[in-house]
């Protein structure tokens, strides 16, 4: 099978779907003549010309509305923040208007639109440019959001989220753009809500989603040599949860670990902790620990970016302590 880049993965996606979809289109910021800020929409301009690969100004409220208003009259359109930091400018059309109008209005209008672009931590961009809102969107009816952990992922589950009724949160990283990971070929499409089992294990479960999701796969890893045995699940998707797999996985392992780069407040941990102690409780031999970014704005300096993210040494941690092992 041939590898290739999360951002490939990605404009694959949307060009497939635009192909096959006249109705869909892209709009953002620097998608058409930059060829997107990450490059992800690179060569689209060309293929579907300015109708459908639309350039905007700064002003995330008001494509975002634009974006939403085309849905509600026979469009599909895809939405790109240059970073979800940015859609806190346009959250208004997203909570109030996209998520709502199919409630809003019975059932008369349905608002099948795409939000995407990067979100989290990348690297040395400051405490306005590195916060994770997932649970934020999460928090939503009306919306379902996707996080997904490479390339493979990334493709079939936004081609599902195109194809979606529903307004879509599709969440991805720039520090994973680069990433690469076989895709096949052929088309294939991820259902929305699917978590999946990325290693199989018998004495701790591992629940994360998104780029972090490598970590806990390292962490795993560097367990498995000291003889602990971590199965690894990739929620995919946080709205809606997958939540049979996670408990089903923790009825095995009996510890539970969730690793997540979000503050601890609220967050997703903090669902999946609930819900795994309310329906798995009689299964679990210890307290469920998560590994979250410490409650803090992210800061500039790399030194102190490492001290207040999760990490592998973190969820080694964590996993011994569930264990009894610290």
């Amino acid at each position: 099978m041939r590898e290739i880049q999360f951002r490939e993965a990605l404009r694959e996606a949307m060009t497939e779907e635009m192909r096959r979809d006249a109705s869909i289109f892209l709009m953002g910021e620097e998608v058409a003549e930059y060829n997107g800020a990450y490059k992800v929409s690179q060569g689209m301009l060309d293929e579907f010309g300015p109708d459908r690969v639309i350039d905007t100004p700064i002003a995330e409220l008001g494509f975002a509305g634009v974006g939403v208003g085309a849905a509600m009259n026979g469009l599909r359109p895809i939405i790109e923040f240059m970073t979800f930091n940015f859609s806190l400018v346009a959250i208004d059309q997203v909570i109030n208007s996209a998520a709502k109008m199919m409630s809003m209005s019975g059932g008369q209008f349905n608002v099948p639109i795409v939000f995407r672009g990067p979100t989290g931590n990348a690297g040395m961009l400051s405490s306005q440019h590195s916060q994770n809102f997932e649970s934020w969107y999460a928090n939503c009816p009306g919306l379902k959001v996707v996080v997904p952990a490479n390339p493979y992922d990334a493709k079939g589950l936004l081609k599902s989220s195109i194809r979606d009724n529903d307004p879509v949160i599709f969440m991805e990283s720039e520090l994973m753009y680069g990433d690469k990971g076989e895709v096949p070929q052929e088309e294939y499409l991820i259902p929305i809500g699917v978590a999946d089992v990325k290693r199989s294990g018998s004495d701790v479960t591992i629940v994360s989603f998104g780029k972090i999701l490598k970590v806990a796969m390292v962490a795993a890893a560097e367990l498995e040599k000291e003889g602990i045995s971590a199965e690894v699940i990739d929620l995919r998707t946080v709205r809606p949860i997958d939540y049979a797999t996670v408990v089903e996985s923790v009825k095995k392992t009996n510890r539970l670990v969730i690793v997540e780069e979000a503050w601890p407040l609220a967050a997703i941990s903090s669902e999946i902790t609930y819900h795994v102690q309310k329906y798995a409780f009689d299964y679990l031999d210890a307290p469920i620990h998560r590994v979250n970014s410490l409650d803090a704005p992210l800061p500039y300096a790399p030194t102190l970016i490492q001290e207040i993210l999760p990490n592998v040494e973190k969820t080694i941690k964590a996993v011994k302590a569930v264990l009894y092992r610290d």
